[in-house]
Formats: C-alpha cells, structure tokens, sequence
C-alpha cells in the first residue's frame, strides 16, 4: 500500500507541474488540502473573524477518516432520496448579468478556466461526484444489460442504457455548474429495483426490446431468502487535484454485472460559450458472460452565458467489446449556427468481423430516440416518459465528514436561502483550507492516499471491482454467436 501511495504521489507531483493542464465543468481548480497528512489530524488555528459554521468545516477532519481505510457503506442505512435541488431560477441571472460581464471582460478565447474563479450564483447545489451518479438514473436498463441472450443483444442493450443516462442529469432548463469536488471526498448511495421490472428474453421471441417483463429469479448467492429487488451500489471519489481526476463504480452484485470509470474534465473559455471535455473512459463488466465493454464520454458545452445558460452535449463516442467484436459509434450533434435540431444523436452498432450494422439510433438525447434494428423492427424511447428511480443516501448525520452532502452542506443551506454572500464565504473556507493543506504536503512531499481507487496504468480502479470478488460463471452458448 505504501508503494502505491509513494508511486500515486510521484505521479501527482509530475502532473501538477504540467502546462494545459485543466479543470472540471465550469469552476476553478480549488483544493481542500491538508485534511490528511500521514495519517494524522491536522488541527487549523479558528479564525475569529468568520462565523462558527465556518471555522467547523476548516476543522471538521476526524481520525477515524485520517486511516484511509475504504469503508463499507451498508445499503439498508440508505433511505430513498427526497432532495430536489434543481432549479429554474432565471432572476438570479439577470440579477448577477454585471458580475458575468465582468468575467468575460478578463477572459481570452481559447482560455483554460483552471484558476477563474466563478460566481457562485451559478453553482448546482451538488457535488460534481453526485452529479455522476445520475448515470444510474435508469438502474432497470442497466441491469438488463446482462439478461440479453446474445452478444449483438447486450451490445444493443448498452447503447440503449448509455444514451438514456443523460437525461436526468441535465433536466433543469438552466445550466448550473456543480461543486468541484475537492481530494478524498466520496459519495455513496444505491438504487433498488423491483425485479419484475428489469427487462428479460427469458421464453419469448418478441421480448428482445420489451420496455419491461417478468424477470426470472437467479439463485441465491447466500441460500436465504432472496429479496424481491436488485440492488445498484454506487461509490465515487475525488482522486487527484492537478489533474482534477473523479473515479466512480456501480455494481449489482446479484447480476454479477459492474462499471469502472475515471473521468477529468478540461474547460475552456469559447466566447458566449464554455466548452468542457470529458477525459477517460469507462469499463462495464458482464462476468456472467465474460464481457468487458469500454466506453468514453461526450464533451459538454454550456450556451448562452450570458443570458439563459443551457447544456449541449458534442462529439463522438465509442463503445466496444473486444471479446465479441461488436462495437458502437455515436454522435453527438451541436447546432448549427442557422437552423437544425438542438440535442441531435445518431448512432450505430456494428458486428466488426463481418462489417455489418445490426442497429441504428436517431433522435435526441433529452427527449425521443429511434432505434430501428437489423429485423426491421423500430422502438421509440420517449426519454421524458421514462421513470427515474430515485437513488437511496444515508441521512447526514450518518455521513462521514468528506461525503459530498455533509462536506457542502452549508454552502447548499446558504444556496436554498437564497444568501449568496453567505455561500460564497462557507465555500471560500473550504478552498482555502484545502490550498493550506496542498501547499504543506507539497512542502514536507507527503504522498496522497486515495480511499477506494487505485492507480493502474493511466487510469483508477476501484479497490474491490466485482471481477476480483465474484467468479464469472463459464460463457453461455448463446455467447457463439
């Protein structure tokens, strides 16, 4: 372990010296440091001069999370989430209009956001790590993946869940931009999903795009009574600061099926507009089929930024699966500067061996997608139609003191009250605190331990993946397709 962490910190050190490098979304690179130095607590002089709520986040670090030691979030503590923080307020944008073209002014075309710092009216009241989790929206489409009966299926299946898990995550009609996560914070939570409802082949020909079937109950890992639902666990964790790198893992443990991901964000600065590309790639595991699927990720735009922002997603992306030699190409559409569609998507899924598409897909990511397959068959997904299963969080006080919700909760307080002074100064403490504690492991080069995701290769790996706890069962034949 301590190799790992000396290997991490060689590799942070070389990084956070790198010219270009950049940040996430549309806030500045900040930092939370020095909340754990070698494993003991720091303890901050108070400051008399700021309020009590304050000076206890620059003190809230605990020796029970100075071990790095992952911990095992139990989904029973979690109860279904009740918050809505989404919010369409367009006064405070015409309100804070002078404060934006001030911004503007000191922007360059072209110009990395890396240090701006952003007025805080335009935060999300959420951490970008929980802002990831909306990928698991749709948990009843994920967990189908697997119960597909051939390759071309499961392929097909993944494009479907995959275009879906967008939505959710950009419902509001204005584009805010969620809390950077600082290093080492992490947020848990699961999704629960009634089995009948997750989409099955099992003992019908025309079942294959079903939107929703009887589910045939696999065997009880455990000989006990099987509960009448999955469960998705969900974990995600700031990695690295320079550059800002988040690394998140879902599993369904009952479907032996997971995804690895690791994703860092560069922004720039393109006029009435903020570009942001998303770096990495993700992993999903099928272990009942042996299958590994990568995946990347589309670069997102924030329009209009100084009226009504507004979020477009654009670029090209890949999905494959080596072992099977299918794969999947998919476009993102940005407007034109005259005429054409907002949200425009077009895909296909191909068999590389033979070279033939066995699905195509058209429509828009926000609203209906078209899926016409090699049968002739077409299915419509009316994507606002489309039940969201609210993901399950622990309470608050059940949180540990760098789990996104209990480390923000007092800049998200300040947001809902509408007391922007307030939430600017809660979240200037927290990025204040957290430059000390950079500078001072930068200072006494103390290596910085993540808590659930190794480094491997150029990426992050969970700790614990599915496919080093669980063995895969043998392929089915319906795999020699």
């Amino acid at each position: 372990h301590l190799l790992t962490c000396q290997r991490m910190s060689k590799f942070q050190r070389k990084l956070s010296f790198a010219s270009g490098t950049t940040i996430s979304w549309l806030e500045p690179k900040i930092s939370l440091a020095n909340h754990f130095k070698n494993g003991a607590a720091q303890n901050f002089p108070a400051e008399v001069n700021k309020p009590a709520s304050v000076r206890e986040e620059q003190c809230i670090a605990e020796p029970c999370q100075l071990t790095r030691e992952p911990e095992e979030i139990n989904p029973d503590e979690e109860l279904e989430d009740i918050c809505d923080d989404k919010d369409d307020d367009l006064g405070a944008v015409e309100e804070q209009r002078s404060v934006i073209l001030h911004l503007l002014s000191q922007l360059k075309l072209g110009m990395d956001l890396t240090r701006v710092v952003l007025p805080t009216f335009i935060l999300e009241k959420r951490s970008l790590l929980e802002m990831y989790a909306d990928f698991m929206s749709h948990p009843d489409l994920f967990i189908a993946i697997t119960n597909g009966t051939s390759p071309e299926e499961r392929m097909i299946r993944f494009v479907e869940y995959y275009l879906t898990s967008f939505h959710e995550g950009r419902k509001g009609a204005i584009a805010k931009k969620p809390y950077n996560p600082i290093i080492g914070e992490t947020f848990h939570c699961s999704w629960r999903m009634p089995k009948s409802e997750v989409a099955t082949d099992a003992g019908s020909n025309n079942s294959a795009h079903s939107p929703s079937e009887q589910v045939t109950l696999s065997e009880d890992l455990e000989g006990q009574t099987e509960p009448d639902y999955y469960t998705v666990k969900f974990v995600a964790e700031q990695v690295s600061h320079h550059p800002p790198v988040s690394g998140f893992y879902a599993e369904c443990v009952e479907r032996k099926m997971c995804v690895n991901a690791h994703v860092w964000t560069k922004s720039k600065f393109l006029g009435m507009s903020i570009g942001v590309t998303m770096v990495g790639e993700g992993l999903l595991s099928l272990l009942e089929h042996g299958e590994e699927y990568t995946f990347s990720l589309p670069c997102a735009y924030a329009r209009s930024i100084l009226t009504v922002p507004w979020v477009e997603l654009g670029g090209k992306v890949n999905i494959n699966c080596a072992k099977t030699g299918y794969s999947a190409s998919i476009n993102f559409h940005t407007k034109p500067f005259y005429g054409g569609k907002l949200h425009r998507v077009t895909g296909e899924v191909k068999q590389n061996t033979m070279n033939t598409v066995v699905c195509r897909v058209q429509g828009e990511w926000n609203s209906v997608l078209e899926f016409t397959y090699s049968n002739g068959e077409t299915k419509y997904v009316d994507l606002t139609k489309l039940a969201v299963t609210r993901k399950r969080v622990r309470p608050l006080e059940k949180q540990g003191p760098f789990e996104s919700r209990r480390l923000w909760q007092h800049v998200t307080e300040s947001l809902r009250d509408g007391d922007i002074d307030k939430a600017t100064e809660h979240k200037r403490a927290l990025e204040e605190q957290q430059r000390n504690e950079e500078r001072l492991r930068a200072e006494t080069e103390t290596p910085w331990c993540t808590k659930y995701f190794l480094k491997e290769g150029d990426g992050w790996v969970y700790h614990k993946p599915l496919w080093k706890t669980v063995s895969a069962a043998q392929p089915q034949q319906t795999d020699a397709n």
